[in-house]
């Protein structure tokens, strides 16, 4: 007994005639005869009593129908579901990120996916760069955001926006009435980071920048998040650095400076061998947003 019969039993016992079962379903009737004939040379039982008028079901052939009918509806159930991931309105999506969500291109772009694919649960993890690739590769991400221009073995790799850099200043600091800073300003500042991603990968970010000046950078750690890291800058432990999209964050006693000069790329990287089909349609959408805001993919 497979898929066929059953289908071919139900429609038979649906429409009282082999006749109607095989009109309904495209095939001959001598199709339907056959195959069910076949079903209860199996069984060893008779499902359906034939008359001149059709057919109708045996005392077997009704215990066998509710059943029957149950499998087909578990079938049906789950190829709509296989369907619906394979176009990409159902499905889960993981995705790894190193920027802010608070305004910007990343914001954008999950939001546009949220409302395009409302059925598509995403799964967003903070990370640090070696972590988020290694789980690409193992396929627990599906694609990650990554500031830099490294190219990372056995991944895909696009670059889709730029972020420039800015400092973030207590609203007393002598640098806060500059619209802009340089790194020449800042070379004997205080630092804090956070020790959470991506508190390492700002702290080799600052070390680079102000070692290129000739000096070495004061960066203290700090064992808190993002948020009261802000905080501990406006009540003046350190200055920090962060991201454009970052800055939408509003607390009180602090403010933003653009760093002169200083960008940060970001790509979005991804395994070629993942088959998950919300990453293409996602990894189509942030190409096409790329598109719009001038970047040559």
């Amino acid at each position: 007994m497979n898929f066929r019969h059953l289908r071919y039993f139900v429609a038979a016992s649906e429409h009282g005639s082999f006749r109607k079962a095989g009109a309904a379903l495209g095939v001959q009737e001598s199709t339907i005869s056959r195959r069910i004939r076949d079903m209860e040379d199996g069984l060893g039982s008779a499902l359906f009593h034939r008359h001149s008028g059709g057919v109708c079901l045996t005392v077997a052939g009704q215990r066998l129908l509710s059943k029957a009918q149950k499998v087909l509806r578990y079938i049906n159930e789950g190829a709509e579901i296989v369907d619906a991931v394979g176009r990409g309105t159902e499905g889960q999506l993981r995705v790894g990120i190193f920027s802010s969500l608070a305004s910007g291109f990343l914001q954008e772009l999950l939001r546009s996916f949220a409302e395009e694919h409302p059925g598509v649960y995403v799964e967003v993890a903070d990370g640090n760069p070696a972590e988020h690739v290694a789980a690409i590769r193992q396929f627990r991400l599906d694609i990650a955001f990554l500031t830099g221009t490294l190219e990372w073995p056995r991944c895909e790799t696009t670059y889709l926006w730029s972020e420039r850099v800015f400092v973030v200043l207590p609203e007393t600091h002598a640098l806060a009435p500059k619209e802009e800073v340089e790194w020449h300003d800042l070379a004997h500042e205080t630092f804090i980071v956070s020790d959470v991603p991506p508190g390492q990968e700002v702290h080799d970010y600052l070390v680079q920048r102000v070692a290129d000046l000739g000096h070495h950078p004061k960066i203290q750690a700090q064992f808190v998040g993002r948020d009261n890291l802000l905080t501990l800058v406006a009540i003046g432990s350190g200055l920090t650095v962060m991201s454009e999209a970052a800055t939408a964050a509003h607390v009180p006693g602090i403010c933003y400076r653009p760093i002169i000069g200083e960008v940060l790329p970001f790509n979005g990287v991804w395994s070629p061998k993942n088959d998950n089909p919300a990453l293409r349609r996602f990894v189509s959408m942030a190409k096409t947003m790329a598109r719009r805001q001038g970047v040559d993919l």
